[in-house]
């Protein structure tokens, strides 16, 4: 039997009690702004191609690239998930903790 490698990307504790996990493939066309927006629940995700810009509430933004993963905090506005590229898409999984029926996403104030 071969071994499997794993490689851990991010522990997060999350605070929340949701009731299920939604998962998601997200395909952003060449640049598509995501617009400040913020989740009910707690969102990860993984990027599987592109070129994202990425920026949390109080944070700097950061670039986001193939094998990327990210972390969005419940009811924190991100103020940039945006796709870099304006030839290219991005896509990426996103892993959604919802509990309800909660919207997945919602737009900042």
């Amino acid at each position: 039997m071969t071994d499997i490698r794993r490689t851990k990307l991010l522990t997060q504790p999350v605070n929340a009690a949701p009731d299920r996990l939604e998962a998601y493939r997200v395909e952003f066309a060449p640049g598509q702004l995501g617009g400040p927006h913020l989740h009910p629940g707690p969102v990860t995700g993984y990027v599987e191609s592109g070129a994202i810009a990425f920026e949390r509430d109080g944070h700097p933004a950061t670039e986001l690239g193939p094998g990327d993963v990210f972390f969005e905090p419940a009811g924190e506005t991100i103020r940039r998930f945006d796709n870099l590229s304006d030839r290219e898409p991005a896509t990426f999984i996103a892993f959604y903790l919802v509990n309800g029926d909660q919207p997945l996403i919602r737009p900042a104030q």
